[in-house]
């Protein structure tokens, strides 16, 4: 009995010494990466105790809000240049920078049939509005001009595009129905490896450059043990099973 109740004794300090440690980190994501962020912190919660307390939204605001002290300790950005210029500026932990995901760029319409697998709708479709995110605010909205200049389309479709100032609202004009298509993140539109609605296009990597998103630990997280903990976990396996189902890839396609 005397064996038993130390067992449990030693079982609960165990329990209580994991609780004491756990903690939140408040993390940054980009808009794009909001669907399968949630669930890598359902899981880094479920198998490290801490809390990841997420933000949403575009890159470059982000970065506004860093620089005049907002308190992110973990930024998990839509691009590789705004994590570089923070570690430049003193603002991130320097050699906590890395390649988290890296993104695909996808035509989609809510419209069953109206994108077809190789784009064509781009020359021959009779839409009306086609939307982008801005591309001097977001990388995929770069990616989607570059797209276009490959293509040669970008002045003769000009006057029917949208643009919004970050992903997500490129692609609330497209799932609103204010625009029939436009270029949207895949994650936004895919979850366990498959389309899940409407028709799309995935955009062939050699038609833009590699949407590489990086990720950094910013100052206010420099003694931050959760921070470094959710650092270390987006390289698992476990973390890149979650991203590769909403479509990212590990590295930059050949």
């Amino acid at each position: 009995m005397v064996k038993k109740l130390s067992r449990l004794l030693v079982t609960l300090a165990a329990f209580a010494a994991g609780q004491a440690c756990a903690a939140d980190v408040s993390v940054a994501v980009a808009a794009n990466f909001a669907a399968p962020m949630q669930r890598i912190a359902a899981a880094f919660a479920q198998d490290t105790g801490h809390q990841a307390v997420l933000s949403f939204g575009s890159t470059g605001k982000f970065y506004t809000q860093i620089r005049n002290g907002a308190p992110f300790q973990v930024l998990l950005a839509a691009d590789k240049d705004t994590p570089a210029r923070l570690e430049q500026e003193g603002l991130a932990v320097s050699g906590t920078r890395f390649t988290y995901a890296v993104g695909r760029l996808v035509l989609w319409s809510k419209q069953p049939g109206l994108v077809d697998d190789k784009g064509e709708v781009l020359r021959h479709g009779t839409f009306e509005r086609i939307a982008m995110a801005d591309p001097k605010l977001a990388p995929y909205g770069a990616a989607a001009a570059q797209t276009l200049d490959k293509l040669g389309l970008r002045q003769s479709l000009q006057p029917r595009l949208v643009q919004g100032e970050s992903i997500g609202q490129a692609y609330q004009f497209v799932a609103t129905g204010n625009a029939a298509l436009g270029f949207v993140a895949l994650s936004q539109v895919m979850a366990d490896a498959r389309i899940t609605r409407g028709s799309a296009w995935v955009v062939p990597a050699h038609l833009h450059e590699p949407i590489r998103q990086d990720a950094v630990v910013l100052t206010t997280g420099k003694d931050s043990p959760a921070a470094a903990a959710l650092a270390v976990y987006l390289k698992s396996d476990k973390a890149h099973g979650i991203m590769r189902a909403f479509g990212y890839e590990r590295q930059a396609p050949p």
